[in-house]
């Protein structure tokens, strides 16, 4: 198959046009299939994350056969759940609603695809959409089907429904109940309801004859050890802060032959949680087509593809899908516009961007960036071999992180100006009691950034931070990747062992600043006008991304600077670029501190003085 990359031109249409899927579309003619065309023919109008959804699901099938891709796609179990759908009734109106064509692609996916010993290929899998879309009423098919029918012939299997909190959970398991209640009075599920003994309690569905129990657990109490959960569907996911939860439910699973988590939830304001952050992770799994990472976990995200359209009603079907539906249409658009106006009035339009239109946000109405510019700005790769680089020192006072920003300016492709950033912080634990304490602390895996060049964990037994360690790395990375350091900005209050080793040691143009906003306003500005404009690149690194975000603008009657959230968070790599830019943004202008040629020659080395008088062009060695 033709290697696809779709990381850098993200060219979804472009790319699926250009390959032949001739065959597939005429032996493949279920509702899954069939969506995924008429997105891509642009048919329906989705969301970038959908259409890449739509474009992997085509791509597999193709790769059905193949000795890596141990999966196929069952059109049998695709219409036995779809058959199940047409008789669950929705508890609101006791009448079946029919579903949609996004709907009935969610349960195609999520059931359809089979691994070799014939289970579930998607042990994991995660669904969000707006506010309001019938995601309960999905969920409930999902469930009775998988308690009702998967269950047959087996006993002492576990299923769950959790959510955030008691009183979520227990909404969900109602929804659930209601709909069992009047799918079992018809035949065959009122034999089986007898016949298995069905008991339908307050916080549980339990079929005695064979003990397979349908369990209500919130996320609150936490108790989902020691059960081995066929199916488990989490509600409001978005919410939770840490993995602990999620960990548990999946560890508990690992041994179930047809497994599946699905996790279900709108967008939060706070993107540092895990349902976000695995969101980012398997989107770039679809993107590297070529690639067999996530094969075993599904992502379908209903969502804008960008904050600015807000304004641009036409749009919300993206993260709207019930827009699709005629019945519907004209209610639920006065409706979103009604809140979305009201939001506007209020100052409070972030809620609608989140809720209703399923976006991300940064959780400060003072951020320093944006979302969507962060993640835009991501390559996977920069050559630094040999580059100018301009450099910002933050060392930390006593435990904090201590960050060298890197900023490599150059010229594109296109002849455009351009800047690229890195970053290397070294981490101590001291305070935080241990690495493992700190890791969980902060939210970041430092472990696995270390491995993978980003950060260093320091070396000093009582888990301080160890000058000389920063020192020597700074110069051997300079060395190894032949860097020409044309500047090194770092706080005029913390001329430290750091900065004293490399006066002492090196020839680097070292330059003291002071940090305050009337100093740091331009570079400050500079660097959030280069992520807003789309003139700057950085790697997919964990620790510059959340310290970015953790960022928002300080301002008073001078001027500007960064500062952070709470006072627990990390913006550390964030003030060291500033300070980088601090020269950084002039590195294409004559009028830069280190283009100036008084500045040069104070910071020349004796050796490039020599060599500097003694070449002809300096007109140094004219005869008078």
């Amino acid at each position: 198959m033709k290697m696809i990359d779709l990381t850098q031109k993200k060219n979804v249409i472009e790319v699926y046009r250009s390959l032949d899927f001739t065959d597939i579309k005429k032996s493949y003619t279920d509702e899954g299939t069939k969506y995924c065309f008429d997105v891509l023919d642009e048919k329906v109008k989705t969301g970038y994350m959908i259409k890449l959804a739509c474009f992997r699901h085509l791509r597999d099938l193709q790769r059905q056969g193949n000795v890596d891709f141990p999966y196929t796609y069952s059109i049998d179990e695709v219409n036995g759940l779809l058959k199940f759908a047409k008789i669950c009734p929705n508890v609101d109106t006791g009448e079946p609603t029919k579903l949609m064509a996004w709907q009935k692609f969610i349960l195609c996916m999520l059931f359809g695809w089979r691994n070799v010993n014939g289970g579930k290929r998607y042990s994991r899998a995660m669904v969000s959409v707006a506010r309001g879309q019938g995601k309960t009423y999905l969920m409930a098919i999902l469930t009775a089907y998988s308690y009702f029918i998967e269950s047959l012939g087996l006993s002492n299997q576990d299923y769950l429904v959790t959510s955030i909190n008691f009183k979520q959970t227990n909404k969900l398991l109602g929804y659930i109940k209601s709909m069992m209640k009047q799918i079992i009075q018809n035949e065959p599920f009122k034999s089986l309801a007898n016949e298995s003994e069905l008991g339908l309690h307050s916080d549980q569905v339990i079929m005695k004859a064979n003990n397979n129990v349908l369990r209500a657990i919130s996320a609150e109490s936490g108790q989902y050890d020691s059960f081995h959960f066929t199916t488990a569907i989490f509600d409001e996911i978005g919410e939770l802060k840490t993995r602990d939860a999620v960990s548990k439910i999946v560890s508990g699973q690992v041994k179930v032959p047809n497994r599946q988590f699905i996790q279900i939830s709108t967008s939060y304001p706070d993107p540092n949680v895990p349902f976000h952050q695995d969101q980012k992770m398997l989107q770039q799994a679809m993107e590297e087509d070529y690639k067999r990472d996530a094969d075993t976990y599904l992502c379908l995200v209903w969502q804008q593809d960008s904050l600015e359209e807000v304004f641009k009603p036409d749009e919300w079907v993206k993260s709207n899908p019930l827009l699709d539906l005629e019945s519907e249409r004209e209610n639920l658009l006065k409706g979103l516009l009604d809140k979305r106006d009201s939001d506007l009035l209020s100052g409070n339009i972030s809620d609608f961007q989140v809720k209703n239109m399923n976006c991300w946000l940064l959780a400060d109405s003072n951020s320093f960036l944006e979302l969507n510019d962060i993640e835009d700005a991501v390559v996977d790769e920069f050559d630094i071999k040999g580059r100018r680089v301009y450099v910002g020192l933050d060392a930390s006072m006593f435990s904090d992180n201590t960050a060298i920003g890197f900023v490599y300016p150059y010229v594109s492709d296109d002849g455009s100006r351009k800047w690229h950033i890195e970053q290397h912080s070294f981490i101590p634990w001291q305070q935080a009691g241990s690495l493992e304490a700190k890791i969980k602390k902060d939210g970041i895996n430092y472990l696995e950034l270390a491995e993978k060049g980003y950060c260093t964990i320091t070396s000093h037994p009582q888990g301080l931070i160890n000058p000389e360690e920063v020192y020597r790395w700074f110069c051997d990375y300079v060395e190894d990747n032949q860097l020409d350091v044309v500047f090194f900005g770092y706080d005029a209050m913390m001329v430290d062992k750091i900065i004293k080793a490399l006066e002492a040691n090196t020839s680097f143009p070292l330059m003291p600043i002071r940090q305050r906003t009337s100093e740091l306003k331009d570079p400050t500005k500079f660097l959030q006008t280069l992520f807003i404009e789309g003139n700057i690149t950085r790697r997919d690194d964990e620790i510059m991304r959340k310290a970015l975000i953790n960022a928002v603008i300080k301002e008073d009657n001078i001027g500007i600077q960064v500062d952070k959230m709470k006072s627990t968070y990390k913006i550390d790599v964030v003030d060291a670029l500033v300070d980088a830019f601090y020269d950084g943004m002039y590195a294409f202008e004559d009028y830069a501190i280190t283009n100036n040629p008084t500045w040069k020659v104070e910071h020349m080395s004796q050796e490039a003085v020599l060599e500097w008088i003694k070449n002809p062009e300096s007109g140094l060695l004219e005869e008078y």
